[in-house]
C-alpha cells in the first residue's frame, strides 16, 4: 500500500468515523467462548481439517487450531466455525499501517 493511500485512508477514517475493519479491509473475528468462531472479510479457505483451519486474509492469514472443528456456514465474506477452539493465530504480511 502506498504512502498516499495510507494517508487517504487515515484521513477518511478520521472524517467519516468508519470502523477500521471496513476502511482497511481487516478481518473481524468474533469468538463465543471456545466453541464458536466467526470471521468476516476473509479471502478463502486454504486448509481445513478436523484439527486446523487456515484462512487467507487481505493482509496475511489466520490459523485456527482445535478439536472437532467443522464449518457451520461459509459465505463469500464470512465463515463460521464450530468445535473446541484452542488457538487462533494471525500471521500478517509485516506491512505497517
Amino acid at each position: 500500500m502506498t504512502r498516499i493511500s495510507r494517508r487517504l485512508r487515515k484521513w477518511t477514517n478520521e472524517m467519516l468515523d468508519l470502523p477500521q475493519d471496513v476502511l482497511l479491509d481487516l478481518p473481524r473475528i468474533t469468538l463465543v467462548g471456545n466453541k464458536e468462531l466467526s470471521i468476516e472479510n476473509h479471502r478463502g479457505v486454504r486448509h481445513f481439517s478436523e484439527n486446523k483451519m487456515i484462512l487467507s486474509l487481505s493482509q496475511g492469514s489466520l490459523e485456527v487450531e482445535g478439536t472437532g472443528l467443522m464449518i457451520r456456514a461459509i459465505l463469500p465474506q464470512e465463515v463460521m466455525i464450530e468445535g473446541i477452539i484452542n488457538n487462533i493465530k494471525y500471521i500478517g504480511t509485516g506491512e505497517s499501517l
